[in-house]
């Protein structure tokens, strides 16, 4: 099975109320294409940088089986960079920069051998690109799951509509749902959402875990709870990646099979938080995730 992960492929400054860094490697595209390569390869990974991205990485990434012909390079010319400041609940954050840089030509083309993917993650950016990348598309994928964010929803909300007719599983938070149904309770506002076009939804509630929706089913996977939270830059990301890679590695698209994909992308998500960026990702095994996965069990089960 192959995934072609779509998204920012970029540099990020982060602060906490603990500790902070300088640049280091972040965006949806890294998170989402490291989570999911622990289940399944290849990956095929599509984003843009500059030529101040260390080849290095890009490496890295083939060797994680990320293959790298989708990133376009512009000489000459710098990388997206984010950098952000958390506060004390390490929920909310404020954003000190954003420079766009090579973002602002983001025009994804998709490669020959890129265009017959069996699953689909489009990361979070302009539903006009998401449309752009899914018309590309040879053959129409098992599986297109898609992230948005508040930002689409007030600038670009007929794109954002399209975007959703043409998907099959949108992952948004808990804020975001409520903002793109108009509803509070999140099992109404699950409703009106699948009636926009995805006939899946995962409602992500960070450290109180995740809702998966199909139909009238409904399940819900706890988030384990960890001493220490040292950034929640890409969790959300990591979670895509881990749902996905998960799917994809199984083939299986039954709504059991859902729910484990959701377990095994609370996992991953779990993992991100422990270290700033993806470094912790760089360090797990898969019996590191297998491990993880039983405390994630052993958190629900439960006899009457």
């Amino acid at each position: 099975m192959s995934l072609l992960v779509v998204g920012t492929v970029a540099f990020d400054a982060i602060e906490t109320p603990f500790q902070k860094t300088e640049k280091i490697i972040g965006g949806s595209g890294t998170y989402i294409g490291l989570s999911a390569s622990f289940f399944v390869k290849p990956i095929q990974l599509v984003s843009i940088v500059g030529s101040d991205f260390p080849q290095e990485t890009l490496k890295y990434f083939n060797r994680k089986g990320i293959k790298t012909e989708g990133v376009e390079v512009k000489k000459g010319k710098k990388s997206f960079f984010w950098s952000g400041k958390y506060h004390m609940d390490m929920n909310s954050r404020d954003t000190l920069i954003t420079d766009l840089n090579v973002l602002a030509e983001f025009d994804p083309v998709l490669p020959q051998s890129y265009q017959s993917p069996d699953y689909v993650m489009l990361g979070n950016i302009d539903p006009n690109l998401q449309i752009k990348v899914i018309e590309q598309l040879r053959n129409r994928p098992k599986l297109i799951a898609m992230d948005t964010m508040n930002f689409w929803m007030n600038t670009t909300p007929n794109e954002l509509a399209k975007a959703l007719k043409l998907t099959d599983v949108l992952i948004i938070n808990d804020e975001e749902a409520r903002q793109l149904s108009g509803e509070y309770a999140l099992a109404k506002a699950a409703k009106v959402i699948m009636k926009k076009g995805p006939r899946i939804l995962v409602i992500k509630k960070g450290e109180h875990g995740a809702l998966l929706f199909q139909g009238d089913e409904v399940f819900f996977a706890p988030a384990l709870p960890l001493e220490e939270v040292f950034d929640p830059t890409g969790a959300g990301d990591v979670f895509a990646g881990g749902f996905m890679g998960y799917l994809s590695s199984s083939n299986n698209r039954s709504f059991t099979n859902m729910k484990r994909a959701v377990v095994y992308g609370s996992a991953m998500a779990s993992f991100c938080v422990e270290k700033f960026g993806p470094q912790r990702l760089t360090e797990i095994r898969k019996d590191h995730i297998q491990k993880r996965v039983g405390q994630f069990v052993d958190l629900a089960k439960f006899r009457i």
